[in-house]
């Protein structure tokens, strides 16, 4: 436990010294709550904000965890990676607490969501929603941010990450439930955002801010998150740099 802290420990204060790098974390999350959920005309609800805002939170949580393969390739091209695999420490702590420290950060980030879309008079019914809203959002974080540090291990330039990421998190996002509902989309976008796991824990955010317990989907999450733990703890044990 005390390597995985040291581990979030290091990313979480050098985060918080990129000063310019956390406000636009804060910022743009809150640009696209405000600008598309307030300006967007849409004809399927009256409260297109209160339908949003799950979709909002959770694509902010995505984006987040899908930059930490670009922290993964920090630590590879300054041979910090090399220093920390020799460690007597055992290696997926590393890969533990980068997951913390990312899921951490989407989390931070998306507590700035959820009081901007309260002032704006978005609904939450009570503590209890709100706590399975974070433990939707921890999970589905975990599982990303699992699977973008195993993809920073064996890329070796910030460039081809980048690529990688645009190509992972645009198309998921927006072919997901994340922006209007399923009855209102092409038959063939719905096909792919039902089978998107985006659309999963949207669906259960969504849910949650409606009153219902999506137990079906913090199970499924549970399940994803964990298996994609034990991939990437399988890949750092064998991993050579």
């Amino acid at each position: 436990m005390r390597a995985i802290y040291y581990y979030f420990e290091r990313d979480f204060v050098k985060w918080l010294r990129g000063r310019v790098t956390v406000i636009s974390s804060l910022v743009m999350p809150a640009a696209w709550l405000v600008f598309v959920g307030l300006a967007l005309p849409t004809k399927f609800t009256d409260n297109y904000l209160q339908f949003i805002t799950p979709g909002i939170l959770v694509m902010t949580t995505l984006f987040s965890s899908l930059q930490g393969g670009s922290l993964m390739i920090f630590d590879k091209i300054l041979g910090f990676l090399n220093k920390f695999l020799a460690m007597p420490s055992p290696r997926e702590s590393m890969l533990y607490g980068k997951i913390l420290f990312i899921s951490v950060r989407g989390l931070l980030q998306a507590t700035v969501i959820l009081l901007i879309a309260t002032f704006l008079g978005v609904r939450i019914l009570n503590p209890i929603h709100i706590v399975l809203i974070y433990l939707t959002l921890f999970l589905f974080s975990v599982l990303f941010s699992a699977f973008s540090t195993m993809i920073g291990l064996y890329l070796s330039d910030h460039d081809s990450y980048a690529a990688a990421n645009s190509m992972i998190s645009m198309p998921l996002f927006f072919t997901s439930s994340a922006l209007m509902p399923y009855e209102v989309m092409p038959a063939w976008l719905r096909t792919l955002a039902k089978l998107n796991p985006v659309s999963y824990a949207i669906d259960s955010a969504r849910m949650l801010f409606e009153g219902g317990i999506p137990v079906n989907g913090i199970i499924g999450l549970a399940i994803g998150a964990g298996i994609m733990v034990l991939l990437g703890t399988y890949q750092f044990r064998k991993a050579v740099v």
